[in-house]
């Protein structure tokens, strides 16, 4: 089903960017390391299509990668059958201070992902090529 695929996918990603050396911290229940890992896993079947990550070069490193995917789709709402990702410290957030991002705890380098249908090849191959302009 739709669902399943996208949480597949969403572990293969989240697998591949907790190895990436531009990524500074990686946040999905499905990763043993994540705080709410066991209680995911004993509420839930599989985990979400949701990934979210940071990257260590902060805010300018995510206005990069907006600009730079090319299969992952630019969007301020999350959930569709394509992928969409999302920079909210330029986007959403973008009238917050740096001071009002930390409040609300958003990180300058946060990035979120919306897992879709594609295969997970083809989305880490576009989150990959745009890492590299980094």
């Amino acid at each position: 089903t739709r669902m399943q695929r996208q949480q597949s996918t969403a572990m293969t990603i989240a697998q591949w960017l907790e190895q990436h050396p531009e990524i500074g911290k990686v946040y999905y229940p499905g990763l043993p390391g994540h705080p709410y890992h066991k209680k995911a896993a004993e509420q839930m079947k599989a985990f979400s299509g949701i990934v979210a990550f940071e990257l260590k070069k902060g805010l300018e490193a995510g206005k990069k990668v907006m600009n730079n995917v090319q299969l992952c789709a630019l969007a301020v709402s999350l959930g569709d059958c394509e992928t969409l990702i999302q920079h909210p410290a330029s986007m959403t957030h973008s009238t917050y201070s740096s001071e009002d991002l930390k409040k609300a705890g958003i990180s300058e380098g946060l990035v979120r992902l919306s897992v879709g249908l594609e295969h997970p090849d083809d989305i880490v191959a576009d989150l990959g090529q745009a890492f590299k302009l980094l």
